[in-house]
């Protein structure tokens, strides 16, 4: 009889006793350890309100980010919505025109695995898929099963045109499903790992297992941010956004995914190489978290010196866009062109208020240039 080609992980005869080597994760995570000490410093210097406003823009990036990565796109001012009735004791939900179902139950979902410190289980599982299904029940022309696990063993993971299309991973037979599902659940609640590494192990195994029809992704991010957060107090969302990280290395995250679950490209059922992508991703989040906050550190500053001139909404939108991002991140600086892309009004009109801002000191000329390749760029306070 013809031995049966072990191709994925799960197929391995040592899993799920997952190998990697400590020794070359410790680096990295004194790297992170040393940014969340930056991150959790900075942090107390805000006021609560300042820090609401930090965690909903996070919040609303992480919601944004873990559905991009899955080909949903989100407005950002509906996720934002649906966040501030949630978190924003000042914003008054019956004047809402941009929330939606759909947001709302993806907030939900967040909401609750960065607060709810409670042991992870079944139902909480299939809430959250509930939350992410609920409004369509269908992913493209199939229906799905919501809210409870796959009832199908053929679970693959496809790409590529039709009649040449790629089986990238073939997830656990059903027969395997619940025992799998234990023990990982298991792990989750009582594992005393690292919590970095026990983050990105429960990712990578629940992606393993994929145990429902759409959406596993998602609650692997889910879960992630769950692990991440019991580092956390009760009341207190994490600053920084794996998601976000991870979208911007989309093609990185599909590729180590690869290389970790295909016993042909993991000959040594070695979960090393994924879980240094996933501390180092982790590492960038709160990098980027950390630049973040000093943008908004940047903004305040700025508002606090021009506060009280007699601005117009065109040009506060246009600063407080460019204050948001960076100033160094608004590529090519500000000109006339980019102006009128962003208020819709009149050369005239643009020239004029660009005028206005220089005179009061809230833009200044970029180096270099002049005639009409002028650029100009925030002018942000020192100190």
């Amino acid at each position: 009889m013809k031995e049966e080609i072990k191709k994925w992980i799960w197929q391995h005869q040592e899993y799920p006793n997952f190998k990697y080597d400590k020794s070359k994760l410790t680096e990295t995570i004194s790297k992170i350890d040393y940014s969340r000490g930056i991150l959790d410093g900075i942090s107390k210097l805000f006021e609560p309100s300042d820090i609401v406003n930090i965690e909903i823009e996070t919040l609303t990036d992480e919601a944004i980010n873990t559905s991009l990565i899955e080909g949903e796109i989100f407005k950002r001012e509906s996720v934002r919505s649906s966040f501030r009735k949630k978190l924003d004791k000042d914003f008054d939900g019956r004047y809402d025109k941009y929330s939606t179902r759909a947001t709302d139950n993806l907030v939900e979902i967040l909401i609750d695995s960065n607060l709810n410190k409670d042991a992870l289980n079944l139902e909480r599982l299939h809430g959250w898929h509930n939350c992410l299904f609920e409004h369509t029940g269908y992913d493209r022309l199939s229906k799905i099963d919501i809210a409870k696990f796959r009832s199908h063993s053929d679970m693959e993971v496809v790409s590529g045109a039709i009649g040449h299309e790629k089986v990238h991973y073939k997830a656990v037979p059903l027969e395997k499903l619940e025992d799998d599902i234990e023990n990982f659940l298991r792990y989750c609640n009582e594992s005393n790992e690292n919590i970095y590494i026990k983050a990105a192990i429960a990712h990578i195994w629940f992606v393993i297992i994929h145990p429902y029809d759409d959406g596993n992704g998602r609650i692997a991010r889910a879960i992630t941010d769950y692990i991440l957060s019991q580092n956390t107090s009760s009341t207190k969302f994490k600053l920084y956004s794996i998601s976000t990280a991870i979208s911007i290395d989309r093609a990185g995250y599909y590729t180590v995914l690869d290389n970790t679950t295909n016993l042909f490209l993991n000959k040594e059922f070695d979960l090393t190489p994924w879980v240094l992508w996933h501390l180092n991703i982790l590492n960038n989040a709160m990098q980027q978290a950390l630049r973040n906050i000093e943008y908004l550190i940047q903004k305040t500053k700025f508002w606090d010196i021009h506060r009280k001139q007699a601005l117009n909404e065109r040009q506060i939108k246009v600063l407080n866009k460019i204050l948001d991002m960076g100033s160094e991140n608004f590529e090519g600086g500000l000109n006339t062109k980019k102006y009128i892309a962003l208020t819709k009004v009149s050369k005239a009109t643009a020239i004029r208020d660009i005028s206005e801002l220089l005179e009061y000191g809230c833009i200044e000329q970029v180096e270099g240039t002049a005639g009409r390749n002028i650029r100009y760029k925030v002018k942000i306070p020192n100190g």
